[in-house]
């Protein structure tokens, strides 16, 4: 296959050739990544954008390096930057503009980016000062926020690892993460999360110190800082040892640990280098291209211990000189769009079950509409339907009748959002339903798909309206390369391999799984299944892991039955299908249901549910009443709507047979759902292993 060809297929040759590094004002020349003759080795190893001549394209031992994967022409050809020497750039460029915002009180209060900058300087002297050890980690625990980034980035600056932790984990969970990553100091928000390092701190060997940055701080515990004293420490150190490890750094060296969900096992430390972060963040910047320094701004709000909210949140907006407004730690509860309404960002990143919650509330603004605004909406739904599938096949699509549903029903829609300024909506990390995304569509907010996974520092794959597709999961991303194991075609379907500069360097410590997952020519292996369209536009079928095969050997993607299901019966919350080594399909289903201040669903259903119960003819209130009464109007309603379903079913195997509605919605305190809240099967399939078993026995 000639160069041309691999370009429009989303594959860039990856022979390595001369390429140009930035050091300081000085531009070396390093050829397949080695020092050249007659070049100064100190003055070249002057960082932090050098790279350590090495050979390998995988390492998992702290302390090592990697071989960057450059191209000979396009983003793949961009020079490597290190962290510091990305955020050098922009504070140079930026000095006095917002770069983040933070609410008090009921004011925003704002930093500029060389108050970011020194802010950053500061706390690394203060880690250097609490003992944080070349190639050793913070951990850091808690909510978005000002010091969570700053944490973040004093860790790189100071020669450490940044490692985020996931809030709801238990202590036993954090044990892992600090153990493994050689945690020298962990950043905490507030008591709640003290505590639990607290009572795991005898264990950790390595653990130096704990900063709180939040709340009242009991600094008469040992080892127990608050943030504003490592703040007044690292003020009073001098620069020599900070700027001495800077000086040391390298772009092909780990920087960040991020840890995969752990739904399989203990969760793996993936190694993402310098390079790694700020070329996946320069390359996604490269797709959407109009992105505005010192005028865009988004909202932070997604788990930043996820690798999508990292490259976003941290990195793009670092990239780009994007403003970032930190949401409030309940926005998952229920503040996030008051946040919205009063940023208006201009990009918004969220996962699907934000979007399905967005969904829900304007259905149930339009359910109390009186019968005219119904059908207004319904005529401009249409014109937006019409005028979004005409510019998806190359044409203008503006007519009369989409400028006054614009200016009458979309308008108002963003506003209610507070989306009315975005020009970017993006969904990642599991797969949005394309009803929901062809709903939003029709109201004018096209929502576009991105791809890719810890191990892929974030995104491989992203559309950029107009191209896309409802179904698709987005074009690929240019400079990376993609295949299809199994597959006699280039274009697949097959198992999607991924390579270029955004593969992480390895899993910590465990070269094994590391060689299960990338193999010897650097192919990572993502576990998904999928397929590529002429316009390099990527569609996932189904996860390998993910997929059931019945006792007739048939093969099914359960994702797709699931959101098939869904669609039939708006009132079902989550949706499992069951079917692995068994003779048929079934299904595990929730009702939406109210939940509380903490998180926790409760047993009484949710207004829309209860309404769609009602009129039903039942009299039921609550999730265990349908249970315990067998409601038969209920029962019929799903047996309906899962026939329904079953007429889309591409075979008989593919047909759901018996279903059961489980005592309560999922809820991240519950265990079924994961940070970005996404279904955690096995917890599902161990927690309800009765009712499975149940639809199977003679």
């Amino acid at each position: 296959m000639d160069a041309d060809s691999e370009q429009k297929n989303g594959t860039i040759p990856a022979a390595p050739t001369e390429i140009c590094v930035e050091n300081g004002e000085d531009i070396v020349k390093v050829s397949n990544m080695q020092v050249p003759n007659g070049i100064d080795h100190q003055k070249y190893l002057n960082g932090p954008d050098q790279i350590i001549p090495c050979d390998n394209y995988i390492s998992c031992g702290p302390g090592e390096y990697v071989k960057i994967r450059m191209g000979s022409r396009g983003p793949a050809a961009e020079p490597p930057v290190s962290v510091p020497g990305l955020l050098n750039r922009i504070v140079a460029r930026y000095p006095n503009d917002t770069a983040l915002a933070t609410k008090k009180d009921g004011k925003w209060h704002k930093i500029t980016y060389k108050q970011y900058q020194d802010r950053i300087r500061t706390i690394a002297k203060g880690f250097l000062k609490l003992g944080l050890e070349r190639f050793h980690s913070v951990c850091i625990l808690g909510f978005n926020s000002e010091q969570w980034f700053i944490a973040d980035l004093a860790a790189i600056h100071a020669g450490g690892y940044a490692a985020g932790i996931y809030t709801t984990n238990s202590a036993e969970a954090c044990f892992h993460c600090l153990e493994t990553s050689r945690a020298n100091i962990c950043a905490v928000q507030d008591k709640k999360q003290l505590d639990k390092i607290l009572s795991i701190q005898s264990r950790l060997k390595h653990l130096k110190a704990i900063v709180q940055w939040e709340g009242p701080v009991d600094t008469s515990i040992p080892g127990v800082y608050s943030w504003e004293q490592v703040m007044e420490m690292g003020s009073k150190e001098p620069d020599t040892q900070l700027n001495n490890i800077l000086k040391s750094i390298s772009v092909n060296e780990c920087c960040t640990l991020v840890y995969t969900s752990g739904t399989v096992g203990q969760p793996k430390a993936v190694m993402l280098s310098h390079d790694n972060l700020t070329w996946d963040a320069y390359t996604i910047s490269e797709r959407v291209r109009d992105l505005r320094p010192t005028y865009d701004c988004l909202v932070s709000f997604l788990p930043l211990s996820h690798v999508a909210a990292q490259v976003v949140d941290i990195y793009t907006t670092l990239t780009n000189a994007v403003t970032v407004y930190f949401a409030q730690p309940d926005a998952l509860k229920g503040t996030l769009v008051e946040t919205l309404k009063e940023v208006r960002p201009t990009r918004f990143l969220a996962v699907p079950r934000v979007w399905e919650k967005m969904h829900e509330k304007i259905m149930a603004v339009g359910a109390s509409s009186g019968s005219m605004k119904r059908y207004i909406a319904t005529w401009a739904k249409d014109k937006g339907t019409q005028y979004h599938l005409a510019r998806i096949n190359g044409q203008d699509g503006t007519t009369c009748g989409y400028k006054m549903a614009k200016s009458l029903v979309f308008s108002k829609v963003r506003d209610n959002l507070g989306l009315d300024r975005c020009t970017t909506f993006v969904t990642a990390a599991a797969p949005l339903s394309p009803d929901i995304k062809k709903f939003f569509m029709s109201l004018d907010i096209p929502i576009m798909d991105a791809f890719g996974m810890s191990e892929a520092a974030g995104a491989h794959s992203l559309s950029i309206y107009p191209k896309f597709k409802l179904d698709s999961s987005g074009e690929i991303l240019d400079g990376t390369e993609t295949k299809f194991d199994g597959s006699t075609s280039i274009n697949g379907p097959g198992e999607i391999f991924m390579r270029g500069r955004h593969v992480f360097m390895g899993y910590l410590n465990d070269e094994e799984k590391t060689r299960a997952t990338v193999d010897d020519e650097g192919w990572l292996h993502s576990g998904d299944v999928g397929r590529l369209d002429s316009n390099n536009l990527l569609y996932i079928t189904g996860r390998i892991k993910e997929l059931l095969i019945t006792a007739g050997g048939e093969n099914i993607a359960p994702v797709l039955i699931e959101q098939t299901v869904q669609s039939e019966l708006l009132h079902v919350g989550y949706a499992v299908l069951i079917g692995d080594k068994r003779k048929f399909l079934s299904i595990l289903l929730t009702l939406k249901a109210k939940v509380n201040g903490n998180g926790d669903a409760l047993d009484e259903l949710d207004n829309e549910t209860r309404k769609w119960v009602a009129n039903l003819g039942s009299k039921a209130t609550t999730i265990s009443e349908i249970i315990r009464t067998k409601d038969p109007l209920v029962h019929k309603a799903i047996e309906e709507g899962i026939a329904r379903a079953n007429k889309h079913a591409i075979s008989n195997a593919q047909k759901i047979q018996k279903f059961a509605i489980l005592p309560a919605d999922f809820s991240l305190n519950s265990g079924e759902l994961g940070p970005t809240l996404k279904i955690k099967r096995n917890v599902v399939y161990e927690k309800y292993k009765d009712i499975i078993e149940g639809f199977y026995k003679e």
